[in-house]
């Protein structure tokens, strides 16, 4: 028989945007093997009420709910990681792309690109 707590992903993301569409591509950008999305918020109220029922782990917010939105999660979630897509006040990574949205869940830095670097 297999053990199902074994199967369990220890990772739960929650994302939140301000549009279903943007919600949608957000949850796309979130998904991986070692980790779970959960819920789903179309609005800063919404996803307060979600983060005191659902604890994630992890928060990928898009900018667009509001320069507040980071801040007000941070005080019902004070210890959930936040990732913006697009900068927010609060947020503990910035994804400037949705393609940079796992890496920023994790905590990995993008190296510099071939110009970025010579400027260095």
């Amino acid at each position: 028989m297999m053990d199902k707590a074994a199967n369990c992903r220890a990772l739960t993301v929650l994302c939140a945007a301000a549009d279903s569409a943007r919600l949608a591509a957000l949850r796309r950008a979130a998904v991986a093997a070692d980790w779970e999305v959960i819920g789903g918020a179309s609005s800063v109220e919404e996803l307060l009420a979600q983060l005191e029922e659902r604890h994630p782990n992890v928060l990928v917010l898009d900018s667009g709910l509001g320069q507040d939105a980071a801040l007000r999660a941070r005080a019902v979630a004070p210890t959930a990681r936040i990732v913006s897509v697009g900068p927010l006040p609060g947020a503990d990574a910035v994804a400037e792309t949705l393609g940079a949205v796992r890496d920023a869940i994790v905590g990995v830095r993008r190296a510099p690109a071939r110009d970025e670097r010579r400027s260095l």
